[in-house]
């Protein structure tokens, strides 16, 4: 049985595939920035510098499918593909969504159609900004924001103890190969499958992207699902994120 599977499909076809439920589902959906899309994102500019001028990508968008992307759907999804909660505590699944800060609050309605009743707000802090336009003349953001989303028992929690603060360090990642523009860095991706997670446990990202939710799944020795629309990030994916992990692990 394969640990890691990335499907060049959308979520919504899951059935085709028969893949088992998730004790954790990890997506960054489409932000839907439009042509705004690297207003957050150096690459406006000749080589990221605004004394350059602006690049062939300004005022262009991420992906032409997100205007397609429909948040009921992909929450319905998610209701569905996390596994029932168990009567005993300490076991129960949850969801993470990394998402602009006012789309907070559209999802914490949204989840609570779909029977998230709960959440704990996530914020990712950088110690650098990717606010580039205008950056000398305003305050500039240095965080990312994100949701836990859970049904009524409290998640599966592996803290060894400690304290986990909602407010998370956003650790750069050196070490993985970069071709996505929303790629999350797999360190901070580990630290929360980790803690809502046990080896073996299935997790799920259905808008995989560069697959780097897969990768750190698999390094923990979980089982991990993924789709992906579009067939360039799909490739990418497999060659340069999951067939050199899954050498070295298997």
């Amino acid at each position: 049985m394969e640990r890691v599977e990335l499907y060049n499909d959308h979520f919504q076809n899951f059935k085709v595939y028969g893949i088992p439920k998730a004790q954790l589902i990890i997506a960054d959906p489409p932000y839907n920035l439009g042509k705004n899309a690297y207003a957050s994102n150096p690459a406006w500019y000749k080589d990221g510098d605004n004394k350059n001028g602006e690049s062939e990508l300004a005022g262009k968008e991420f992906f032409d499918t997100d205007k397609d992307f429909r948040p009921a759907e992909f929450m319905h999804f998610c209701s569905q593909m996390l596994v029932k909660e168990p009567k005993e505590p300490g076991k129960a699944p949850c969801m993470i969504i990394f998402c602009e800060f006012e789309q907070q609050f559209k999802y914490i309605e949204l989840g609570k159609r779909y029977g998230f009743n709960h959440y704990i707000n996530l914020v990712f802090r950088k110690n650098f900004s990717a606010q580039v336009l205008k950056a000398n003349m305003k305050v500039v953001g240095n965080c990312e924001y994100g949701l836990i989303l859970y049904r009524d028992k409290l998640p599966k929690f592996n803290n060894e103890g400690r304290m986990i603060f909602n407010c998370m360090e956003w650790e750069r990642d050196n070490d993985t190969p970069k071709f996505h523009p929303t790629q999350k860095p797999v360190p901070l991706l580990k630290h929360l499958i980790r803690t809502f997670t046990d080896e073996n446990d299935v997790v799920i990202d259905p808008c995989a992207g560069s697959g780097s939710t897969l990768r750190a799944a698999a390094m923990l020795n979980r089982r991990a699902y993924g789709f992906e629309i579009k067939k360039q990030y799909y490739k990418e994916a497999k060659e340069k994120m999951l067939n050199n992990i899954q050498k070295t692990l298997f």
